[in-house]
């Protein structure tokens, strides 16, 4: 069970309490207690946490108006949000980003992540690798830099991270942000130290980011002191978000660390990093909707996909629009995310992989489909059509007629909403 189902289940169980009091608080409580343990957060932190719960629904009265177990969720909010530490809005400004951490924090990819984060938003960007360590990071950055159609820069069996990061700076000169990947270790030593310090007076950077990953739990309150003594950061990174259960013990003892979270990593695609915002994480914990998350998440992944908005016709759809539609989708992220930002995140995990599965054998199949059966339907009734489909995509016969169906459905769907003018137009921009 991860933190918010967890603290969802427990505060299921009191809202179905007929009498709140001190009796019913120290049996929610409990359940918070084993709850936020299981996620990797301190002892200490944990039994402050809960004790300020319990002062607080116990000595002052709901607002009127309010159900008092409505008044206890939003004391669990707030609490939550102070225990997870403040949020982080970056500065959208010319900077030079000087990445750390140990092995398997995933700063590499970070690197690539966070440059196109500020070349979304319109700053220039570029990486330079300064990892003379680990073997295939240089292609490995590179790589990532394509993808991201950011710029790269490195050289190849140089072993003098400072040599890399100043040709790095001259080659960078007219870019607005430029990020530097740095070598790792299993841990902190006096070696690592004394790289990054020649690394930083070399690139004279203004912000000294760690990378943590969430798995190491609350582990990374000791790892962020350590840097912080070592190299003075400016801030934290963490990781992998969206697979570990101990993302919440990594952000409380960071927090605890008196050390800012600037970013978190929430999946594996480049555009899976997000400014840290403990409201927002602590809302999709509880199972709040983010709405305008989930907006700019379709706005982004409609760009990914190069899609032009006027260019899909709601109204007369066909394959062509569908498949547009799921290109879009598949750039959006783990649908876990898109159904959390809906306020729904205890969908059935068996559900989302089938969900998952089902759009990516329907792209195979719009795929192996010609130009003229994408725009019209009714050519697929013809024989031998299904057949050679199915064979292209390396689906079976059932799963185009899948896909037909539920086209077809959908289609009608959308001749309901025909005559209501606006909501076409508010679907059409959401689509």
């Amino acid at each position: 069970m991860d933190l918010g189902e967890g603290i969802r289940k427990a505060l299921a169980k009191l809202t179905r309490s007929t009498i709140i009091d001190a009796k019913t608080i120290k049996e929610f409580n409990k359940e918070l207690q084993k709850t936020l343990l299981s996620a990797d957060v301190e002892v200490e932190l944990v039994l402050k946490f809960t004790k300020d719960i319990e002062n607080a629904a116990l000595k002052s009265k709901p607002p009127e108006g309010l159900a008092p177990t409505d008044y206890i969720t939003k004391i669990v909010y707030d609490e939550l949000v102070k225990l997870m530490g403040s949020s982080y809005t970056p500065e959208l400004k010319k900077k030079r980003i000087l990445l750390m951490g140990l092995y398997g924090s995933g700063k590499t990819t970070t690197a690539a992540k966070l440059a196109k984060f500020y070349q979304n938003r319109g700053l220039s960007a570029g990486v330079i690798c300064c990892d003379v360590v680990r073997p295939a990071a240089y292609e490995q950055l590179e790589t990532l830099a394509k993808q991201a159609n950011v710029e790269f820069f490195g050289i190849k069996g140089e072993k003098d991270p400072a040599k890399i990061a100043i040709e790095g700076l001259k080659k960078f000169k007219d870019k607005s942000v430029v990020i530097c990947d740095t070598s790792g270790r299993n841990a902190l030593d006096n070696e690592l130290v004394e790289e990054l310090k020649r690394v930083a007076n070399a690139f004279q950077p203004d912000e000294k980011i760690l990378v943590i990953s969430a798995d190491i739990g609350q582990v990374s309150g000791r790892q962020a002191r350590e840097f912080d003594n070592a190299a003075k950061i400016t801030g934290v990174i963490v990781t992998k978000m969206d697979g570990s259960g101990r993302g919440g013990g990594a952000l409380s003892a960071t927090a605890a660390a008196k050390v800012p979270v600037l970013f978190i990593g929430v999946g594996e695609k480049l555009n899976d990093i997000e400014p840290y915002n403990a409201e927002k994480f602590i809302g999709g914990l509880l199972g709040i909707p983010d709405i305008e998350g989930l907006v700019g998440r379709v706005q982004e992944a409609i760009k990914e996909a190069n899609i032009n908005p006027e260019d899909v016709d709601i109204e007369n759809l066909t394959f062509d629009t569908f498949y547009t539609q799921l290109k879009a989708m598949g750039k959006m992220g783990p649908l876990k995310n898109v159904f959390g930002m809906l306020g729904a995140p205890d969908v059935p995990k068996e559900m989302i992989e089938q969900s998952e599965g089902k759009l990516k054998k329907y792209k195979a199949i719009i795929g192996s489909m010609t130009k003229e059966e994408r725009n019209n339907e009714k050519l697929l009734h013809q024989p031998g059509r299904i057949a050679r489909i199915a064979k292209g995509s390396g689906v079976s016969e059932r799963d185009v007629h899948m896909l037909i169906s539920d086209f077809n459905k959908m289609k009608k769907l959308f001749k309901s909403f025909k005559n209501d003018r606006g909501i076409m137009k508010k679907f059409s921009k959401f689509m």
